[in-house]
């Protein structure tokens, strides 16, 4: 059995992104700057209404984690994700992708009838993104889609916080702590949204269990899950959930702490188009960077750096040729 720097376990979601207005957004009902989960009929009015008065801008797989597993598997890390997607057009439209970035998967198992996930993305003007989710049979990801030879062979479990959300998924993704504490695998977590821990915090806690090794949370996480008014009371207060922890800042930049000492990493000065999935890259990176044993300083720098270019552009994810530039770029400033 191959070894794997990061085993990864999480929705897949076919992304669907629109830019649109505020007035638009405001006039949908939606909650700005969230996750909110729909029905398959909310779905197609939703679908109808960006379609006629959206502009569309991207369709790629996605799913928090599922990003941030690409990313590193595109800047070289070995990489195994365990998910769940239906045996549809869009169900192999995600596993191709998946192959074609080096992605080791379950999904090369048979796959069952029903609707591949989808999640509708709206950019507005100050590229802020807000999204409403379909799960699909995503929903049902379960323990069986666990690949235990995969987990027990690869050096991180990484699990995303939208999980917590269904009762299959959140009893898979404690299973799978379970094993990886058994083995001695690292677990990492990321809240995955601000609506993970407005929503579903006992679930999520759950799913952290005792502990985790390394969390990933943005500012507005961090206060949601600590209880904190002050940023910097709730960075130091993570340390009650994580050995290590990262968060991530917006234009500031990111904090990260690697159990004894903490770095504040500057932002990189862009103009944003489009923020959905910069958490998820900054991840990729950053994990990337730990592969390699670059350390939590080098490996946030890594994060920013890759995030900041992710952001001016639309959709979750790079071209698969501008990571390798992007790692050139990055190695020619250390």
């Amino acid at each position: 059995m191959a070894h794997f720097d990061l085993y990864g376990l999480g929705n897949a979601l076919v992304d669907t992104e629109y830019h649109i207005s505020d007035e638009l957004l405001v006039g949908l009902g939606v909650e700005k700057g969230m996750m909110t989960l729909i029905d398959d009929a909310q779905l197609a009015v939703l679908e109808e209404q960006l379609r006629s008065r959206g502009e569309l801008k991207k369709q790629a797989s996605g799913g928090s984690a599922a990003n941030s597993l690409i990313a590193a598997a595109n800047f070289g890390s070995k990489v195994f994700y365990s998910c769940k997607v239906a045996n549809d057009e869009l169900g192999a439209f995600y596993h191709q992708d998946l192959v074609d970035s080096g992605v080791a998967t379950n999904l090369d198992q048979i796959r069952e009838p029903g609707t591949t996930g989808r999640c509708l993305v709206m950019v507005t003007d100050d590229a802020e993104r807000t999204m409403n989710t379909f799960l699909g049979i995503t929903g049902d990801l379960g323990a069986h889609e666990i690949d235990e030879t995969a987990l027990k062979a690869s050096s991180m479990l990484y699990i995303e916080g939208y999980l917590a959300s269904s009762d299959k998924a959140r009893e898979a993704a404690i299973r799978a702590h379970q094993i990886a504490k058994d083995t001695g695998v690292q677990v990492a977590l990321t809240f995955s949204d601000p609506a993970m821990v407005t929503y579903f915090k006992d679930q999520v806690s759950e799913m952290v269990g005792n502990g985790v090794d390394l969390l990933f949370c943005n500012e507005q996480e961090a206060m949601i899950w600590t209880g904190e008014e002050s940023i910097e009371s709730a960075l130091t207060a993570l340390s009650n959930t994580a050995t290590q922890w990262v968060c991530t800042r917006g234009q500031d930049g990111a904090t990260v702490f690697d159990g004894r000492q903490r770095f504040d990493i500057p932002g990189r000065v862009v103009t944003p188009v489009d923020t959905n999935g910069a958490g998820d890259m900054f991840a990729g990176a950053f994990l990337y960077g730990l592969s390699n044993d670059w350390g939590f300083e080098k490996s946030a720098r890594f994060g920013v750096h890759t995030s900041g270019y992710l952001i001016t552009q639309y959709g979750p994810r790079v071209a698969l040729a501008n990571h390798a530039i992007l790692l050139e770029e990055f190695e020619a400033t250390c």
